[in-house]
């Protein structure tokens, strides 16, 4: 049976819906706006966090109405019922992207309902089970970068892995720093944003340095150009996709067949397209992932248990809020993460 069959006749009742702001400063430099959606039914509450990148969308929801439909259903008919509301209903979010970060937020908050109206959890729905978590930790380094971040993240727990940003003015003396940490697990080149505050155009002179400097780091999201294509193909085997990953097609459309990929379930919008997409990697032996984009709120107990319950191995960008804080704590949580033992939902 396919994963997301296992899910779709779940039974969901859904009688209103809450909504929860969250707000913080975070280690980039930038204010994290999120909004959690709460739906109520049987006296049980599904949660589920819409993680769209623009302060403004996040303002404009706030002033709406319910937007979730109530009454009884199929996990899989509240799904459909989805593709005819206006999750924006006041006009276009900022950033297209928007659409299935939203989505996701009130999909995964009816998942975690209809698991919970069942007596269940994610991973006992899909027979599978929850492992200790391996995490690594996802910093920038300044402007000018430095690697106090890292020092400061190590010092710590001197054993975590790193996922590192890499930008034009990385030289080779902070390259061969930060190579002999021996914590750089991914190293993520952006090559696929464009218009936002961490866009990093293709760098031939970078990527050669990255490449060569970090050999066993793994290479996420390179722009292929005539100037970058040779350095990023000589890295094959080891790069990874994640922005332009939204579904199974978007893997096909891929340049070549990858070895690796980002799984971020907010990039997907639905539960089914998320699940396939796992599924369909997993079969061609494609290495697996979770990835974050500064949860909040339950959405990062969410990519935990995501990760845990199908790649825990793996150098999965999914740690404890506490590390994306300006000020890092004094002692957050190491890896990896134990799973609860009562989990209920899409509780890790």
């Amino acid at each position: 049976m396919a994963l997301y069959d296992r899910l779709a006749d779940l039974p969901l009742r859904v009688g209103r819906e809450t909504r929860t702001r969250h707000e913080r400063d975070t280690s980039s430099g930038f204010t994290r706006t999120t909004t959690v959606f709460e739906l109520h039914g049987d006296g049980h509450v599904g949660r589920g966090e819409d993680v769209t990148y623009d302060t403004e969308d996040h303002d404009a929801l706030a002033e709406t109405d319910s937007l979730v439909p109530t009454g009884e259903f199929t996990f899989d008919e509240f799904s459909t019922a989805l593709d005819d509301v206006d999750l924006f209903p006041t006009g276009e979010p900022e950033q297209p992207s928007a659409h299935h970060y939203r989505r996701w937020g009130v999909e995964s908050a009816a998942l975690d309902l209809a698991l919970r109206q069942a007596d269940t959890d994610f991973a006992s729905a899909l027979g599978r089970e929850r492992d200790p978590l391996n995490f690594v930790v996802s910093t920038r380094l300044g402007d000018p970068p430095t690697t106090d971040r890292v020092e400061a993240i190590l010092d710590r727990h001197p054993d975590l892995g790193l996922k590192l940003d890499p930008t034009s003015d990385w030289d080779d003396e902070l390259v061969a720093a930060l190579a002999d940490t021996g914590a750089v697990r991914l190293l993520d080149l952006k090559g696929h944003y464009v218009g936002t505050t961490v866009d990093q155009p293709p760098d031939p002179a970078l990527y050669e340095r990255v490449i060569e400097g970090f050999p066993d780091a793994v290479i996420e999201d390179p722009a292929l150009t005539d100037g970058t294509r040779p350095v990023v193909e000589s890295a094959r085997d080891r790069l990874s996709w994640d922005a332009p990953i939204t579904g199974v097609e978007s893997v096909r459309d891929l340049p070549f067949p990858p070895r690796w990929l980002n799984v971020k379930p907010s990039r997907f919008g639905t539960v089914e397209s998320v699940l396939e997409t796992i599924e369909y990697a997993l079969e061609r032996d494609v290495r697996l992932y979770g990835g974050g984009q500064f949860e909040l709120g339950v959405g990062r107990d969410h990519i935990q248990t995501l990760a845990s319950t199908f790649y825990p191995d793996a150098p999965n960008d999914v740690a404890p809020g506490g590390y994306n804080l300006p000020d890092l704590p004094a002692d957050p949580p190491g890896s990896p993460l134990a799973p609860s033992d009562d989990a209920a939902g899409l509780d890790f």
